[in-house]
């Protein structure tokens, strides 16, 4: 790996000199922890000069291993492996330089830090509360490794929210609220739009209402061959992606060499989860468009799928057949040939609902609304159709391959226009070339074992990445004794596509 990254190292060790204190090899990239002071400017460069995608930000309480608290910035230097930045501070002042006025991306990774291990960011643009609520009480952070997962603190007085604002001292701006429970909204999120008559000039966002705590309690109670069920619970749609980018993870960090068999079942299982996941998400939007003949088609074509994923792995969700090392159910023979009759059958309904779906008053709805344009989606790191939308051709299935997927051959859907009608475009032919996947991994299906042993070692890192039908799911980790995470951090893809609408609206 250190190979890869030779002329980066290179030109960081000559650029940056004192600033570096070491290099690592990792389990799916590299390691450079550098001095703290000197930590935005290495990471503007590597973010703006070197090119390198941001991916996300990891907190880490670390005082039982050599008495401090890091975060680890992990950027994707596509084609190479992923490059985490690291920066340590000491446990009586955690207070790090903040990247995010380089790196506007990792403004939220930096805010979760700040909840949950208490790392102050010197210089961050929005020193807010992110996932904690307001009346959580001070000085209480929950990832700190002396912080039982059990416990519930009592809450503390909150200030009451904001409702209008002046702007510029003299145009009055109304504040209106959308959510936290609406309609519109499919996940308990708040929105408060700041409106000039009808213009959007920003928006205020509250999430994580329901956050459940699930690091912690993998870091706390899970072995790492558990973590993978409440892995796949993170998101109600695409699970499989989450407990495949864990174990991915896992494998990395540990050196596990994953049978081929078992890479083709993970890559053919997170295609049907990628068309079930779009034809969900198109009939959602032609259910909020008005257009109810579009829904109704979206999710009985649908139906084919999720029929086909229970006829695979037993169960329409949740599919439960990841572990480490590989995979806990195979494909059975006589299931191969049902497969393909199915993706024939969605592929056909398929193309005859495209045509059917954008219709001039469909288009009209989509076409020119919510524009993101390629400079600040890439500013703010957004992830899969959101950025493929904009004309950024990334996909991690082929700038980070894992699984199968460098012996499967398919196209990235990429369109220019930024709008939500050519992010609902690469949604529908991203679609059709899951189902060339699907069938290309039923044909060249390998015979063998479908799992390994996995040997645990503690402190080895592993940075596991899976393109979602949401865009890159992120998992960081760093493995602990009596094979337990010591941390486990996840990022999904709607984390960094959401800031992004400050920008759309």
């Amino acid at each position: 790996m250190e190979t890869k990254f030779k002329n980066i190292i290179e030109e960081l060790r000559t650029m940056f000199g004192n600033c570096i204190v070491s290099f690592k090899e990792i389990g799916g990239g590299l390691l450079t922890e550098v001095r703290a002071e000197c930590l935005p400017e290495v990471a503007s460069h590597v973010f703006n000069n070197l090119g390198m995608y941001y991916s996300t930000s990891a907190g880490s309480d670390e005082r039982s291993i050599n008495g401090k608290y890091a975060i680890y910035h992990i950027f994707s230097a596509d084609g190479i492996g992923f490059f985490v930045l690291k920066a340590a501070a000491p446990a009586t002042k955690p207070h790090i330089p903040s990247i995010s006025r380089k790196v506007p991306g990792a403004n939220w990774a930096e805010r979760e830090a700040m909840d949950m291990f208490g790392i102050n960011f010197i210089n961050h643009p929005e020193p807010k509360r992110l996932i904690l609520p307001d009346d959580w009480p001070k000085n209480i952070y929950p990832l700190r490794k002396d912080f039982e997962y059990s416990y519930r603190p009592s809450s503390e007085p909150a200030e009451s929210p904001t409702t209008s604002v002046y702007v510029g001292g003299s145009e009055y701006v109304s504040a209106l609220p959308l959510g936290p429970y609406h309609p519109a909204l499919h996940e308990p999120e708040y929105f408060e739009l700041l409106v000039k008559g009808e213009e959007v000039i920003d928006v205020r966002y509250r999430g994580f209402h329901v956050h459940r705590g699930i690091e912690k309690i993998g870091e706390s109670k899970l072995t790492y061959n558990q973590v993978p069920f409440i892995a796949e619970r993170i998101c109600g749609i695409c699970g499989f992606v989450h407990s495949s980018s864990y174990c991915i993870a896992i494998e990395r960090a540990l050196k596990v060499d994953v049978p081929e068999r078992a890479q083709y079942i993970r890559s053919l299982v997170l295609e049907i989860e990628r068309i079930h996941s779009h034809l969900l998400w198109v009939g959602v939007a032609c259910h909020l468009l008005g257009f109810e003949i579009g829904f109704m088609h979206s999710w009985r074509i649908r139906e084919h799928v999720m029929d086909l994923a229970e006829l695979l792995t037993g169960s329409r969700k949740t599919y439960g057949i990841n572990i480490p090392g590989g995979v806990r159910r195979d494909i059975l023979e006589n299931h191969v040939d049902k497969a393909k009759r199915v993706m024939d059958l969605v592929e056909n309904e398929l193309k005859i609902l495209k045509d059917k779906l954008l219709v001039p008053e469909v288009k009209a709805r989509l076409k020119g609304v919510g524009y993101l344009p390629k400079e600040d989606a890439r500013k703010i790191a957004v992830l899969g159709p959101t950025m493929r939308g904009s004309g950024i051709a990334r996909d991690v299935r082929k700038d980070q391959p894992y699984s199968a997927y460098p012996e499967l051959d398919f196209e990235i859907a990429v369109y220019d226009e930024g709008d939500n009608l050519a992010r609902t475009l690469v949604r529908i032919d991203e679609i059709l070339e899951s189902i060339k996947i699907v069938k290309q991994a039923l044909d060249n299906l390998p015979p063998g074992p479908i799992r390994t042993e996995v040997i645990p070692k503690p402190y080895r890192f592993g940075v596991g990445a899976v393109e979602a039908p949401r865009g890159e799911v992120t998992h960081f980790i760093i493995t602990g004794e009596r094979s337990k995470p010591y941390r486990w951090r996840v990022r999904a893809p709607t984390y960094n596509n959401i800031p992004a609408l400050r920008v759309m609206l």
